[in-house]
């Protein structure tokens, strides 16, 4: 995920209120209809507005720098760049329109996706893709196809995603005697008592933080894991129904209680370094493997860890040990606004921006995103650390996982993660009813929402 996208990609380390707020923003929205009939002439001279939520320096001289390329094959079409927008204030845009409206935009909350199509705030993509005749099928990953479309409706692409895998310090692994990173589940559980050093009621060395607030070791990312699917047929919460859901609780609650427990881990966990800064605790040495995306190599080395850093796809379960190599995918998506005027213009940029596989590598080059089409993923023009590979395998590998779109966005994620919380704390005791529980909510917020 670009530099400032870490800080909230897709679902993951998102402040439950922000995404609340941004979900009623989006819920309340009347923003046009996803059905508009472009009638622009693309070859005729226009400018188009493109609103983007990058901020930092690199990552927004990385954007001007793909649109100068677009630019240059399409010098009839000049485009006005807006960065620094959340998806709060890309909606107030799309629900009023007019001259200084986005034509295009792009965002990192894939959980949005649901409330963009269902809404209509962004067209449906589907026959701009046909009649370039371009199969999405064909051109990006399948988890990236699948949280870019809702119910039909693909109303937004992958631009650049973003791959989880896992962090390991290969010091420590010497030192306990590991050598190779655990590829099941029990491997991973053996590693982490191993390479956990107790001192008193904390500890020196703690082989791995399972908290569901530990960084980015939320229920999504353990649950990718085991491949799970969300809802049924009917659109119903599948989350008491599907056994993926029972073995991920219970392997993450096993962790939490064999590395001590819930109320040690806490204590240790309050006093590291922050995810964002040089003193996260993967970069000091102080938690040996890390759950994280692509981004945390190039923030994990410009700490200058004291030790040398491996890579590695998460666990699997033990009895899908030939599925070793996926992953959870989620990351950035582009859009056309349903107000534009300017749709088939505006459709010239996102198909350069999305499929074009020079500009979609030169783009990943520049912010160190894994590319977002298989194309890309496998271009020789791609520059990075031979250990990024990984994350580029993760995100091709057709059985790594997103989350399903949803038609409240990314409610159904948060109150499953609350459950996380109660159960890994001991507040919730009986798993199979906390589930059943949980998915009831899950059905009575979407039925709410439609």
């Amino acid at each position: 995920m670009p530099e400032n996208s870490r800080f909230i990609p897709g679902i993951p380390r998102r402040a439950a209120l922000t995404l609340t707020a941004s979900l009623a923003l989006l819920g309340t929205a009347c923003t046009g209809r996803s059905d508009s009939t472009a009638s622009d002439d693309p070859s005729k001279e226009t400018t188009i507005n493109f609103w983007h939520a990058w901020s930092a320096p690199g990552e927004v001289a990385a954007v001007k720098s793909l649109v100068a390329g677009f630019e240059k094959a399409h010098p009839n079409i000049h485009v006005d760049i807006v960065g620094n927008m959340t998806d709060d204030k890309i909606n107030q845009a799309l629900r009023t329109g007019g001259a200084k409206a986005p034509d295009v935009i792009s965002s990192f909350t894939t959980n949005n996706v649901g409330k963009f199509c269902s809404s209509g705030a962004l067209v449906d993509l589907d026959p701009f893709f046909r009649k370039a005749g371009i199969d999405p099928e064909k051109t990006f990953p399948e988890a990236m196809n699948e949280y870019t479309r809702f119910d039909g409706n693909r109303c937004t692409v992958p631009l650049l995603g973003d791959a989880y895998g896992l962090y390991y310090n290969k010091t420590a692994f010497a030192k306990a005697g590991i050598t190779a990173p655990p590829k099941t589940w029990s491997e991973f559980e053996a590693d982490a008592e191993k390479l956990t050093v107790p001192d008193g009621d904390s500890y020196t060395q703690l082989g791995f933080m399972p908290d569901y607030h530990g960084w980015e070791s939320t229920t999504e990312h353990y649950l990718a894991q085991f491949s799970p699917t969300y809802f049924d047929a009917s659109g119903k919460s599948n989350l008491a129904e599907d056994p993926a859901f029972e073995r991920g609780f219970t392997l993450q609650k096993r962790l939490v209680d064999e590395l001590g427990g819930f109320r040690k881990l806490e204590r240790y966990r309050a006093k590291l370094g922050d995810e964002w800064g040089p003193e996260h605790p993967f970069h000091t040495g102080q938690v040996a493997m890390q759950l994280d995306g692509e981004w945390r190599l190039g923030m994990a080395l410009d700490a200058k860890p004291g030790f040398e850093i491996g890579v590695a796809p998460l666990p699997v379960p033990d009895d899908q040990a030939d599925q070793y190599g996926k992953g959870y995918i989620t990351g950035t998506v582009a859009g056309i606004a349903a107000t534009s005027t300017k749709q088939n213009a505006a459709w010239e940029l996102v198909k350069y921006m999305t499929t074009d596989t020079d500009a979609v590598v030169g783009f990943s080059n520049a912010i160190h995103n894994v590319p977002s089409t298989l194309a890309a993923l496998k271009s020789p023009k791609l520059k990075y650390d031979p250990r990024f590979k990984t994350f580029l395998d993760i995100a091709a590998n057709p059985h790594s996982t997103t989350t399903p779109a949803s038609v409240n966005g990314g409610v159904y994620l948060v109150t499953i993660q609350q459950f996380g919380y109660a159960y890994e704390s001991g507040k919730a005791g009986d798993l199979k009813a906390g589930l059943a529980k949980t998915a009831a909510q899950i059905d009575t917020d979407i039925a709410q929402a439609r």
